[in-house]
């Protein structure tokens, strides 16, 4: 996600705590680049996660078993 849009997130947050608020299509437009930042989030958080060695006593390095869990997830 660029900076332009982290920036954007920002602004729109700030003016929503405003008296004057947000219009329906700010709303829409924030409501849209906070998904884009979550899941740009979780796929960096799953790519650290794949990347992940757990070291054994003995000295070998295997990845970190997947856990099964809910489909379709980000």
């Amino acid at each position: 996600m660029t900076q332009e849009k982290i920036a954007r997130i920002n602004q729109l947050a700030r003016k929503s705590k405003t008296p004057a608020g947000l219009t329906e299509a700010e709303k829409a437009e924030q409501q849209a680049l906070r998904q884009e930042y979550l899941a740009e989030i979780r796929r960096s958080f799953r790519a650290q996660l794949e990347n992940t060695m757990i070291q054994e006593p003995d000295g070998t390095l295997h990845h970190l078993p997947r856990r099964p869990g809910p489909e379709n997830k980000n």
